[in-house]
Parts: structure tokens; C-alpha cells; sequence
């Protein structure tokens, strides 16, 4: 397997070859046994073949079915898309365009282009009337083995392993949508014998949902796209590439895709533009409750050696005081509260400050569904509010600037604003403020921009890889979530509750997971950092805040090696008592963490591979070897790293760094 993948260099190349790849395309086509025009050899079901350049070698597509073979340069044949599972009807003729071709399926009203796209293949849809389309298909080829998915940070999944074809596993349940927080990116992509894999990315994730099926017992995932004028969804595209089949070169893709269309953030360039953004770099995150939102809890973190911290408080009846807030920022650590802006409720009744609103933006603001009724929000507590509606009242009314203004008006110096960045997108059918799915992700984006514009250092839940410009941090994209981990956390008898106010168990209490949801979400020989792979470097990725390090003692040594590899921090929730008795192992994890951190946090992560066959000894490089990471999560020592430790290896010193994460519980 290839270890390294994507140089600045072969970014540079890849430039360079874009306008010949272009310049080549048509003569190309042009020699292909299967002609492209009018005059294309057909079948009998009236389709022809369609030949498109790509990086490695060509692709071919079947018009009369849509699926999709390619021809790398190394020899052989892949199936990159089995037939559509959609009935698409007679294809219309084909012809030829700049860099590929177009035809059309009459009895679908749709019409398609296939064309060279910076290596890839793009095929874009575009419908007249309503409607889905289930395309493409993909793991049908029998040579695929493993299974790409950005599930949270990232799985590398085995198709044929039986683990996860079982309907408890939730592959093969419902679809995931590709828009929202089901996966934190819109891309998949498997990985075939010989050093050859596949990437699938699509651009036009709002309306599109991706689903697996466990055939002769192998996954295979077909994405479904749904036409519907009333959410601007009659448009359709993927792109399709041939890879080197390393596990993480599908966010390889990905990430030159985010940067060729303008679209991947920079952490170097968010802290030029505001320098507090850059206290992120070696701090860890915790959520701060009881003594611990005090100016003697900052200050006790001090005196642990905690150098750097993000210090989180929840904005119920006892937020931290202005002077615990000065004190925090005098020790060098970032404040902030959480906040929402998606859920209103009736102020005279309101559970939580964050759902009361002034005037009637409670019932008013709320969304709409389309049998006239209000969206019930989170937990069953009153709505959803449109985003639409408050971007329409705000030039005016103030309501989200005025929010904003309130809850920093201690001095805090950040801001964590619940779900904007991960939650459901809605479609408003109000009368008063309609509203899109793809309206609701842009008014979302404007207004946690204008909070970055106040200088606040912004962060917010699972990050969906659309937020990364806007965003400093993220609570939740560094988790695989399974479907079993809400069932879990709803149990309260065995996860907890929120009492007591100033240390609820939900948080505090220590639970031992399942043994399956455990593997589906921490077992090291089924993650990889796909996340990272794509965004390190534009944001800081943090676990989930209510899965913090202490909550899941049986996974604290694999989550904390995890985080060393991913250059990722750890989250804590911290009170008087738990700072105390965790402090000084707090803090023996952020002094190794901080330094890696500082000097890779805005450095691209370069290349990801295992060491050893059974996968239990993986490796990672940031930049151009600014550093290097090597962790053993097997039973005996392997690559000079014991069992159970990281070694860290900074560019220009000649020592590894060492750790072993029980030893510093210990």
C-alpha cells in the first residue's frame, strides 16, 4: 500500500496537467472504439458508450443503464457503478460536447452530461419534472474489499465482514442523508485489490441520501437523489476517480475538491484574521460546571501545568461570572458559552434560557412542515425556528446580535452555537418566511460568519465539512456515532440524567459500553481519519460534548491514542470535585498534546497507513514531516512503539516523544 498521497507538488502538477487534460479530452473520445455523437454504436436498448479521460486511466459509461466500468493504466477492468436502480427508460441520442458528452432519458425528462472534470469524472443531471434517480450503485465490482465512510472521523469497513452487514449496525437500515449531520461529508469510496480504490463525491448533497444493502453478503451503497422543484433539487452531480486505494484517499479527493471550488478554510488564515483563534493550537476542550466555573478553577488548572484550555459553560442559571471569565483569559484559555438558535418556546415557560425569545418570535418564527404545522423541536419542546425568519427580521430587530451580545457581555472570547453547523435542514413552507434547505445552510453560514466577524473564536456540533470556512472548532466530528449510542443515552438509569444542576450525571457518571457499539465506534482496525485527511488544517475537531474523555473509562487509553494520531484534542467536563481527582491526568495528556499540536494543528494531514496486517499499529504525517505519529493499539511492541503508547516524532528533534496513556492515568 502506498504510505504517502497528495504533496503540495502533485497539487501543483495536477494544475498544471488541468487545462491539457481539457485541451486532450475530445481527441481522446475521439479514439475510442465506442464513437460519441450522433452517430455512437448502440445496443439494443438503444444505448452507446461514452469514453471520458480520467486521472489513471478512462472511464466508460453505458448510457442505456448508466453504469459506469473504468480502464486504469496498470491493465484490468473495475465496475465503478453497477446499473442505475432506477428504471430510466430509452436513451435519446448522444452527443458530443467540450470534454465528453450529453444525452437524454425522454421518458424521465432528464438529461445528462458526462465530461473530464481535474481528473474526474463528473455526470450531472438536470430534470424538468420531479422525481429520483438511484445511481450510482458502487462496491459491485468483485474485486472490492473495504468500504470508505465518513461516519464522524471516518470508518474503513471490510464489505464482506459480517459485523457490519447486521441490521443492528444501521448500514442497512434507513438512507443516510448526505446534506446533514448523518455523515460529515458528502463522499464514500471503496478500495479494490492491487493498490486501486474508488472516490464518489457529490456536490449537490442537499436532496441526496446514500443507503447500503448487504448483497451475497457484500455492501454495497447506492445513492438516491430526489427531484423536487419546491427545494431546488432538480439538479444532480457526481464525480467519480480512480485512487490509489490508501483508506483515506477518498478525502484526498475530496479535500482537492473543496479546494479547487474555493471552499477549504484555512486555520493559518482564520488566525491572521483573528489572532485569539490560534489559543486553539495544544489546548484541550472541557465543559465547566459547579467550582470548576470559578476563578479559583481557572486557576487551579493553572497550577496542574495546563497551559492551554477551550473552557465551554452552559447558559442556564449559573453561567461563569465575569471575574471566573478574566481569570481563565489571564491563564491564556478561551471562554465561552453554548448557545442555540434553533429552538423557541413560550418565555413563560421556557426550560432553558437559550429557547426564550422576545416578542413573538415564539410561535411566529416557527417552522413550518408541509401539512401546516409547526416543526416540533428537539426533545419535544416547542419548535424549530426558521432560519429565514430571523434573517429577514435581523437589519431591524437585532434579535440573534442582540443574543450574541448578551451572553459575552462577561468578557467570554468564544462562542459555541449549538447544531447550525450539523443539524436537519429545514424546508419552511410559512407563508411568512419560506424557506429552502439549501436557503436554510446559506442563512446558517451568514450568521455564524457574523460571529466570527465579531471576533469571536466559533465553534459548533458535528461540523458538517460544508461550515469548515466559517468555523474555528467543532464538537462532534471526531465521533463515529452508531444508532446504538442514542438508545444508550436515553436510557437514564444507566447513562444519567441532569441532576444534580451542578454535576449531572449525564455528563459526570461513568458508563461501559455495549461491547458491539463499542467496536463500531472505537475499535482502531475500522477507524481512519477521513475527517482529518480532508480538514485538518481549516478547523480543530473535537468528540461530541457529552462524550467527554472520563465518561467512557474502557475507552479512554484507545481514545486518547486516537487523538494523538489525529493531532485532534481530547474533551473533558470538569466540576470541583473531578477537577481535582483527573486534574493532574488532564494535565499530563495536554503537556504531550500541546506541543504537536502547536506546531502541526494548521498543517494538512499528509499520509495514513498501517504497519502491521492485523492493522493495530498505524501511522500519520502532518505537512512535509513536520510530524510524524506512530501508535501501537495492538499487545506487543512493534515499530520501536510499546503496546498500548504513540511515539511522536517532531521534525528536527532527534528523540521521539512518548506516550502511554495509562501510565499518565496513573
Amino acid at each position: 500500500m502506498r504510505s504517502d498521497f497528495i504533496t503540495q507538488g502533485r497539487t501543483a502538477a495536477r494544475a498544471a496537467l488541468h487545462g491539457l487534460a481539457g485541451a486532450l479530452a475530445l481527441a481522446a473520445l475521439a479514439g475510442c472504439t465506442t464513437a460519441v455523437g450522433a452517430e455512437a454504436s448502440t445496443d439494443r436498448t438503444g444505448g452507446g458508450e461514452v469514453s471520458v479521460p480520467v486521472r489513471g486511466g478512462t472511464a466508460v459509461i453505458d448510457t442505456a443503464t448508466l453504469a459506469v466500468r473504468a480502464h486504469p493504466k496498470s491493465g484490468g477492468e473495475l465496475e465503478l457503478s453497477g446499473p442505475a436502480a432506477t428504471d430510466l427508460g430509452r436513451p435519446g441520442p448522444v452527443t458530443e460536447i467540450r470534454g465528453g458528452a450529453r444525452w437524454t432519458y425522454p421518458a424521465k425528462e432528464l438529461t445528462v452530461t458526462a465530461v473530464a472534470e481535474r481528473g474526474r469524472l463528473r455526470v450531472s443531471m438536470a430534470a424538468r419534472r420531479d422525481g429520483q434517480v438511484r445511481w450510482p450503485v458502487t462496491g459491485t465490482d468483485a474485486s472490492a474489499s473495504d468500504l470508505q465512510l465518513p461516519r464522524g472521523e471516518g470508518l474503513n469497513i471490510p464489505v464482506g465482514d459480517p459485523f457490519w452487514a447486521a441490521p443492528e449496525r444501521g448500514l442497512t437500515g434507513d438512507p443516510m442523508d448526505l446534506g446533514t449531520g448523518a455523515l460529515t461529508m458528502p463522499m464514500w469510496g471503496y478500495t479494490y485489490g492491487g493498490g486501486r480504490g474508488a472516490s464518489y463525491l457529490v456536490p449537490t448533497d442537499i436532496g441526496t441520501s446514500l443507503g447500503f444493502a448487504a448483497e451475497q453478503g457484500r455492501l454495497r451503497g447506492t445513492a438516491t437523489h430526489t427531484f423536487d422543484r419546491g427545494e431546488d433539487t432538480r439538479s444532480y452531480t457526481v464525480t467519480l476517480a480512480l485512487t490509489d486505494g490508501n483508506p483515506v484517499a477518498p478525502a484526498v479527493d475530496y479535500r482537492d475538491w473543496l479546494s479547487e471550488h474555493g471552499r477549504l478554510g484555512s486555520l493559518r488564515d482564520k488566525i491572521r484574521a483573528n489572532p485569539a483563534d490560534a489559543r486553539l493550537l495544544g489546548a484541550f476542550h472541557a465543559y465547566l460546571w459547579g467550582d470548576a466555573r470559578t476563578p479559583q478553577g481557572a486557576e487551579e488548572l493553572r497550577k496542574l501545568g495546563v497551559s492551554r484550555m477551550w473552557l465551554g459553560y452552559d447558559a442556564g442559571n449559573d453561567p461563569m461570572s465575569a471575574p471566573a471569565v478574566s481569570a481563565a483569559k489571564k491563564n491564556g484559555y478561551l471562554v465561552g458559552p453554548y448557545d442555540s438558535f434553533a429552538n423557541g418556546q413560550d418565555p413563560a415557560t421556557a426550560d432553558s434560557p437559550n429557547s426564550a425569545w422576545p416578542g413573538r418570535v415564539y410561535p411566529d418564527y416557527c417552522v413550518i412542515d408541509a401539512k401546516g404545522k409547526p416543526e416540533t423541536g428537539f426533545g419535544n419542546r416547542g419548535c424549530y425556528l426558521s432560519s429565514q425568519a430571523f434573517e429577514r427580521a435581523e437589519p431591524g430587530s437585532h434579535y440573534l446580535a442582540d443574543r450574541a451580545r448578551a451572553m459575552v457581555a462577561n468578557g467570554a472570547d468564544s462562542y459555541f452555537l449549538d447544531v447550525d453547523a450539523a443539524g436537519d435542514l429545514f424546508r419552511d413552507h410559512s407563508r411568512a418566511h419560506p424557506m429552502t434547505k439549501a436557503q436554510d445552510r446559506n442563512n446558517r453560514l451568514a450568521r455564524m460568519k457574523r460571529l466570527t466577524d465579531r471576533g469571536l473564536v466559533l465553534g459548533s456540533e458535528s461540523a458538517g465539512a460544508w461550515s469548515n470556512q466559517v468555523l474555528a472548532f467543532d464538537h462532534g466530528s471526531a465521533t463515529p456515532v452508531a444508532g446504538g449510542l442514542w438508545t444508550l443515552e436515553r436510557n437514564k438509569e444507566v447513562w444519567g440524567g441532569y441532576a444534580p444542576e451542578k454535576a449531572p450525571k449525564t455528563f459526570f457518571k461513568p458508563v461501559d459500553l455495549p461491547a458491539d457499539l463499542a467496536r463500531e465506534m472505537y475499535d482502531p482496525r475500522y477507524r481512519v481519519p477521513l475527517y482529518e485527511t480532508a480538514l485538518h488544517g481549516s478547523l480543530v475537531n473535537v468528540e461530541r460534548w457529552e462524550l467527554s474523555y472520563g465518561k467512557l473509562p474502557r475507552q479512554k487509553q484507545t481514545r486518547a491514542m486516537l487523538a494523538m494520531l489525529y493531532n485532534i484534542p481530547l474533551n473533558h467536563v470538569l466540576d470541583g470535585p473531578t477537577l481535582k481527582q483527573d486534574g493532574p491526568e488532564l494535565a499530563a495528556l495536554q503537556k504531550y498534546f500541546a506541543p504537536l499540536h502547536q506546531k502541526a494543528g494548521t498543517e494538512r494531514l499528509t499520509s495514513f497507513r498501517w504497519l502491521t496486517a492485523d492493522r493495530a499499529v498505524q501511522r500519520t504525517v502532518f505537512g512535509d514531516g513536520v510530524l510524524t505519529v506512530t501508535a501501537n493499539f495492538g499487545s506487543t511492541a512493534s515499530h520501536g512503539v510499546p503496546a498500548g503508547c504513540v511515539n511522536a516524532e517532531l521534525k528536527g528533534e532527534a528523540e521521539p516523544r512518548r506516550l502511554c496513556p495509562k501510565k499518565a492515568a496513573s
